[in-house]
């Protein structure tokens, strides 16, 4: 693996640097593809690192788009998203993202530079400095570790992937020295990852679990963000069970288009609560039983009166929110699989029946709070149905939430649920792009929202992805107008300017289209040249207006 220096004389292997060996760590033993990074004077030594190498450098034009595409990434693809940043205000930029990540499990390695060894604590007023990074990040990170011996930087890599693989996953914080960066290091003694398997529930447990949804009249079931890795299993148990299904946000698509047992992401509005209320047996598999999936009404009317079995691969969560019955610690996926073994033959719960019932009392297509969207979104699945779609907190976002139906997981997810950060969207669709080349990518974002992170339209152009930014223009923050005019508050601070979108796009280098209607959206997204990023923007009244005109906002 070294490679060799030759002088007059003799030939002798060089030992590798710190930074050489993170890299090829990176790349050959844990097959990391994409880097997202800003290079600065502390991290140089780092690309030094990634000359000649096969590894592709993302230059985002912030380090909070380098964060939401790592994010993006590893939701698209199943991988760690990874970022290379610098000491100080890059890891304070990256804070943001590394909370949305934490807050939906997402799996990102954050490799950051530090001060020297001997400065660090100091408070001497060194470049970059804080007085504690490690201390400051740690809180949005599964672990945070200052490296300070290079030779123990595989030890380390290694704790980081075993979060990913193994655990919980979320955003893992490593930060090396700038004095340890061009250090020798001694060639790890393998280059191959260890093979780890994850948690399975304790057969006993599992065993009474089948046991009391065999004898439920009434079972109900919610699949949340961490079964994505096994749709196959997830699909088969609820039907063997014939329960109703709630699939969270980011379980979108785990059931396949329009299952019959489906019922969406709807466990806010009454009649799916009211399915939860009466059911005898719940069975709730990788989710945190958390407001922003359950209670995005927030009036805490979410309640489950029934025997509550949970399975999670983190037991503390398995005690948060809800009155548990029988708590299973296990990794979501296998523990369906092995649930599914107790099912040979199929239960008769009138579970589709009670699924059709419910979605008819929903009437999502004519409630007035999603009407506006209906076209929207039905445009968007005719021209690309295959398509990823990554989301702003935004006024569409929170409507697709209710509306939207996907083919498979890992093709819908935004910045709603959780952590519930703005300026998501945009750069995240990047990240999911890179990860999944063979899919179309849609960015549904706000007029303010995508100005925290505007300029990452360069990054699009530049590396050429061809994402098509949907960008819902209704002339401020519109959601916060509604919360003022319903308690009483003056709009203050709401109503604020906008640029010129489209010519703002082009001069990066991104054709544009201004649309106001599904019509137009549709020849918007027929014409678009798919070489590169277009940004579609929706004016938001005019759309409203022709909807009216033409009656489709109570279309079906």
């Amino acid at each position: 693996m070294n490679t060799s220096v030759t002088s007059n004389q003799s030939t002798y292997p060089a030992p590798l640097t710190c930074a050489e060996l993170l890299i090829r760590l990176l790349r050959d033993t844990y097959g990391v593809s994409t880097l997202f990074g800003i290079p600065g004077v502390h991290t140089v030594e780092l690309y030094r690192g990634l000359e000649g190498s096969d590894v592709q450098h993302v230059t985002p034009r912030h380090e909070q788009g380098a964060g939401f595409m790592a994010d993006g990434y590893a939701r698209a693809s199943g991988q760690p998203g990874v970022c290379l940043i610098i000491t100080g205000p890059g890891m304070t930029n990256m804070a943001t993202a590394m909370g949305q990540a934490l807050a939906d499990s997402i799996p990102m390695l954050v490799i950051s530079s530090v001060n020297r060894r001997d400065t660090l604590g100091m408070g001497q007023g060194r470049l970059h400095e804080l007085p504690s990074q490690q201390q400051m990040i740690s809180g949005v990170a599964r672990f945070s570790h200052t490296l300070l011996d290079a030779n123990t930087l595989p030890e380390v890599l290694a704790r980081a992937f075993a979060v990913f693989n193994g655990a919980r996953p979320g955003p893992v914080h490593i930060e090396i020295p700038i004095d340890l960066f061009n250090a020798p290091i001694n060639e790890p003694a393998s280059w191959q990852a260890p093979t780890l398997y994850r948690a399975a529930p304790d057969p006993e447990g599992l065993a009474e679990a089948a046991r009391l949804l065999q004898a439920a009249k009434q079972p109900l079931v919610l699949l949340g963000g961490g079964c994505v890795a096994a749709p196959e299993a997830a699909r088969a148990l609820v039907e063997q069970l014939d329960a109703p299904t709630v699939t969270t946000i980011n379980a979108k698509g785990l059931l396949g288009r329009g299952h019959p047992l489906d019922l969406g992401a709807n466990a806010a509005l009454p009649a799916v609560r009211e399915l939860a209320v009466n059911a005898d047996v719940v069975l709730a598999v990788g989710t945190e039983l958390g407001e922003t999936d359950y209670d995005v009404v927030f009036d805490g009317g979410f309640h489950l009166s029934g025997t509550l079995i949970r399975i999670d691969l983190d037991p503390e969560q398995l005690v948060r929110n809800q009155r548990v019955t029988l708590g299973l610690v296990g990794d979501a996926g296998r523990s369906l699989e092995l649930l599914l073994k107790h099912f040979p033959e199929p239960l008769n719960r009138h579970g589709k029946a009670r699924t059709a019932s419910a979605l008819r009392a929903l009437n999502l297509h004519n409630d007035p709070a999603f009407s506006d969207f209906v076209p929207l979104y039905a445009t968007l699945a005719e021209h690309l149905p295959e398509a990823i779609l990554v989301g702003d907190s935004t006024a569409p976002v929170y409507a697709g939430n209710h509306l939207v139906s996907q083919p498979a997981p890992r093709r819908y997810f935004n910045a709603s649920t959780g952590y519930g950060t703005l300026g998501y969207g945009l750069p995240a669709a990047l990240g999911a792009q890179l990860a999944r080349a063979d899919l179309p990518v849609v960015a549904l974002v706000g007029d303010g929202g995508v100005m925290f992170t505007l300029s990452e339209i360069a990054t699009a152009v530049e590396a050429r992805l061809p994402v098509v930014i949907v960008l819902w223009h209704n002339a401020g923050f519109e959601e916060i107008r509604r919360y003022m005019d319903a308690n009483g508050v003056a709009r203050l601070g709401v109503d604020i300017q906008a640029p010129n979108f489209l010519t703002l796009a082009e001069s990066f280098g991104c054709p544009g289209a201004l649309v106001e209607s599904p019509a137009e959206l549709a020849s918007a997204l027929a014409n678009r040249e798919a070489t590169g990023p277009v940004l579609i923007e929706i004016d938001a009244a005019a759309w409203q207006k022709s909807l009216i005109s033409t009656g489709d906002n109570n279309e079906e």
